[in-house]
């Protein structure tokens, strides 16, 4: 078997181990629908790629799609798993961004990913900061590290959706469902307009506008794989239920002032 080692791009040892073991796997682990590959540009343009989060499972989903397009992903991932046996040395090895939430040195993760953007590379952000808790497994609200990442780099933001990890491994639940062999739907979307964005102050509103935009992006993909019409509310972690959304720089402004207000 000849193993896809992407062409044209620096990998690394630890890298190209982790695609020995996981692409053989993978291949007969899972069946591919995977859509879109053209809008991961080529190597050597930086991009940021958003995704949806709602399985253990799925950072392993997301890899085989971009490896197999030539676009080596660099993740954003816990810190937690740079302190595991075995598994630590290969992320730390490969390239991925250690994030230390809720810490001064989460700053230095999103200055990591600006310069690796800028080098080049396909960063790969979770805007939902973890697992979706939307019982349905719809994107859920945002942080507003992808947009960071995009404008203070200039790089485009590339929505990435995907379903079918969640048949392997449901989210928090530690299993694998291997067999039958499941369909990972996978879609790379065009990048998100941000244009009207970059030109201003990057105050809270433009991020959290910006954010919305990455996170409508990827929710629609994945209603074109679920077949669904999308959702008309995104479901809050702060308040565990489901809130309207809002869109548009003013409206975003308002409900900011709102919210200070309130406090």
């Amino acid at each position: 078997m000849v193993f896809p080692y992407p062409s044209g791009v620096k990998t690394g040892p630890y890298y190209n181990a982790a695609v020995s073991i996981l692409w053989p796997t993978l291949m007969v682990w899972t069946r591919r629908d995977w859509h879109g590959r053209e809008n991961l540009g080529e190597p050597g343009q930086g991009l940021v790629v958003a995704a949806n989060h709602m399985s253990w499972f799925d950072p392993m989903v997301i890899c085989h799609f971009m490896n197999d397009t030539g676009r080596p992903p660099r993740f954003l991932a816990k810190d937690a798993l740079f302190d595991l046996p075995v598994v630590g040395p290969v992320v730390g090895g490969a390239g991925q961004i250690p994030v230390h939430r809720e810490t001064s040195d989460a700053a230095h993760a999103v200055q990591s990913a600006v310069t690796a953007v800028e080098e080049g590379e396909a960063v790969v952000v979770y805007p939902e900061g973890t697992l979706t808790r939307d019982p349905d497994l719809w994107p859920m609200s945002g942080k507003t590290g992808a947009a960071r990442i995009a404008l203070i780099s200039g790089a485009p933001v590339i929505p990435l959706a995907h379903w079918g990890a969640q048949d392997v491994m449901r989210p928090y639940h530690k299993e694998l469902k291997l067999f039958p062999p499941k369909t990972m739907h996978v879609a790379a979307g065009p990048p998100v307009n941000l244009d009207d964005l970059r030109p201003l102050e990057m105050d809270q509103a433009v991020l959290e506008e910006a954010t919305t935009r990455i996170l409508d992006a990827i929710t629609a993909l994945q209603a074109d794989f679920r077949g669904e019409p999308v959702p008309t509310q995104r479901w809050s972690m702060k308040l565990g239920t489901r809130v309207p959304i809002v869109r548009g720089l003013a409206a975003q402004r308002a409900h900011d002032a709102e919210g200070q207000d309130l406090r």
